[in-house]
């Protein structure tokens, strides 16, 4: 039972567990905000990160929901990974955290129960780091390790911060290095040494608390975390729903040094592809864009970083408050600008 790999019992790990784009947009078609209600500030309407309903004028409740299976073999560290990842959502919408409830699901004749008690304790750990209590949750026998968190946070709802809200000639700033999903597909073929298994960790595990912080500033118009979609997908949202374009700049693009090999030799998750596959229509590169740049946009970021849509004037004070809290990758990564929603990169 000791040698059991939580990533062998799953079919996936991760945010590459996300359905395919295209599929899920053709699920989702016609779910719209059936009913108005006046105080629903974000739904469906939009691809954002979380819910957002108003209590009063001074306050807003936000919700979302985030699980997965594993992407590392390590107990305590899949319970870590799932629940930053999973409170994420509500620092992207400029929210402060104040509560989770734990969802639950493992193959209980399989799983050793100090295994599936460590799973937790991960999650609890870092639940404890971002100051809120796990106050409760919902558990099933299910024949895949599964873990997450429904998380709820508070904002004021001047200081809302939606994935639509990004302005022409904004500055994108990206708070993590991209490559998480090619570390974890390089572990899973036994090919990552402690090194990059460390570096996988410390930045899967680091909570984008910063993202209440800049909903402070009024030059920050737009936030939203890359997860399963990766930059690409991501970035289109936020085009799509700003009505705008994006311009990357490949060569200021932060990578995690121990996945660039990885990515050269074309290792990564299947979630790649059917990214690439979804979002092709809405990529403009130069011709001779080595293959491994182009996937590593489409790359699923488990617990990436936040994506900042800023006013050019703030973009410097906004990198110095990503470098000051820890996120030293933390790095400007292009602009938007008038168009057809489509990142176009150079």
């Amino acid at each position: 039972m000791a040698d059991i790999k939580l990533t062998q019992l799953s079919h996936g790990g991760g945010c590459g567990c996300k359905i395919a784009p295209a599929v899920l947009q053709s699920i989702l078609a016609d779910a719209r905000d059936k009913t108005p209600f006046p105080d629903l500030l974000v739904g469906l309407d939009t691809s954002d990160d979380a819910a957002v309903y108003r209590l009063n004028d001074q306050q807003a409740i936000v919700a979302t929901t985030d699980f997965f299976m594993p992407i590392v073999d390590d107990a305590r560290d899949f319970g870590r990974i799932a629940a930053t990842n999973a409170l994420s959502d509500i620092y992207a919408m400029g929210a402060t955290p104040i509560m989770a409830l734990a969802i639950v699901g493992m193959p209980v004749n399989v799983l050793p129960l100090d295994t599936i008690r460590a799973i937790l304790a991960g999650g609890e750990s870092v639940c404890a780091e971002a100051g809120i209590p796990i106050a409760g949750g919902h558990s099933i026998d299910s024949p895949e390790p599964i873990y997450g968190l429904v998380a709820l946070g508070v904002v004021h709802p001047d200081r809302l911060k939606r994935n639509s809200a990004a302005r022409d000639g904004d500055v994108l700033i990206l708070g993590k290095p991209l490559g998480i999903g090619i570390l974890a597909q390089a572990m899973k073929k036994g090919l990552l040494d402690r090194a990059g298994y460390r570096a996988l960790i410390e930045v899967t595990t680091q909570l984008n608390r910063i993202g209440s912080e800049l909903a402070a500033l009024d030059g920050v118009h737009a936030l939203t975390d890359v997860t399963g979609f990766g930059l690409l997908g991501h970035l289109l949202e936020l085009c799509r729903g700003a009505g705008l374009s994006a311009r990357l700049d490949l060569s200021t693009l932060p990578i995690m040094p121990s996945a660039r090999p990885f990515a050269e030799q074309g290792i990564g998750p299947g979630a790649i592809e059917r990214n690439l596959q979804s979002f092709a229509a809405d990529l403009d590169c130069a011709p001779d864009l080595p293959d491994w740049q182009r996937r590593l946009l489409a790359d699923p970021q488990t617990s990436g970083g936040l994506l900042v849509s800023v006013a050019p004037e703030l973009a410097n004070e906004v990198l110095q408050r990503f470098h000051a809290s820890g996120f030293r990758d933390a790095a400007v990564i292009g602009w938007l600008a008038p168009g057809t929603a489509q990142v176009i990169v150079r």
